[in-house]
């Protein structure tokens, strides 16, 4: 019956690596097609629909209690696919970055950054979940650097601000392989206000995405990451704080001593 249970999350699994495939055999089209919008908003759903099966994995396998080390190997290599060659692929196919050379090397910093993140991940990871992650997780780089291209386009109608987008896949790529904690996903348990806190914002979110997905994707992806990198500077800024005024009690300490 276990193994049974393990086939489930499989398949969300496989649904991932599917979508991820899908999205770079589209951006692979880019050159000798005339649709470029639609294969350009084809490519970035897949890889969201790809996230969207990667969080049913993690949820699936959350509940049924199904997690294996082979579920865990399985699921990096897939990630490295739908969200780290296939956004690679679409940055380069359609030129979203129009100086020179920008977008090879940008591309590849960024997928030279998740292959990172994936492989401390794996040297790292238990069967058991850990409360945050350890540096931002692949697939939520992903969302906001493809979910950037949908807001775009809906606010202006064309890719705009591109140094602002060049910096943002810059950014996403260091805080891939910083040690910055990222909050990971709840656990179902309503007895503690943290994880209602955190199941309440999920649905609020996901009531906001159905509403208009190409406008809020991106701001609720950009709060994620801006939630971790200030809880950051408080928790340096307040242990600073702490360790000045431990450091300043021992000196008094001792100086009375001596006196």
């Amino acid at each position: 019956m276990r193994d049974f249970k393990g086939i489930i999350p499989g398949m969300f699994t496989v649904g991932n690596l599917a979508c991820g495939f899908g999205s770079i055999i589209v951006s692979s089209r880019a050159s000798i097609s005339s649709s470029y919008a639609t294969n350009l908003f084809e490519a970035v759903w897949l890889i969201i629909l790809a996230s969207f099966f990667d969080f049913l994995d993690g949820l699936v396998a959350r509940f049924s209690r199904t997690y294996s080390r082979i579920g865990v190997e399985l699921d990096s290599l897939t990630d490295i696919v739908s969200f780290g060659v296939a956004p690679a692929v679409l940055l380069v196919s359609f030129s979203l970055i129009r100086h020179g050379n920008w977008a090879w090397i940008l591309a590849f910093v960024y997928l030279m950054a998740g292959a990172y993140r994936l492989a401390r991940f794996n040297l790292s990871a238990t069967l058991e979940k850990k409360a945050n992650f350890l540096g931002l997780p692949i697939p939520s780089a992903a969302i906001v650097i493809v979910s950037y291209i949908l807001f775009s386009y809906e606010v202006w109608g064309e890719i705009m601000m591109e140094k602002f987008f060049i910096i943002l896949i810059l950014v996403t790529s260091a805080l891939m392989v910083s040690t910055v904690e990222f909050e990971a996903m709840p656990k179902f348990d309503f007895s503690k206000f943290r994880n209602r806190i955190k199941v309440l914002i999920i649905f609020a979110g996901a009531i906001a995405i159905m509403i208009n997905a190409s406008l809020v994707i991106f701001p609720l992806a950009s709060i994620y990451i801006l939630y971790g990198v200030v809880r950051l500077m408080i928790t340096l800024f307040v242990g600073d704080k702490a360790a000045a005024r431990q450091s300043a009690g021992l000196a008094k300490t001792q100086g009375e001593k001596s006196g």
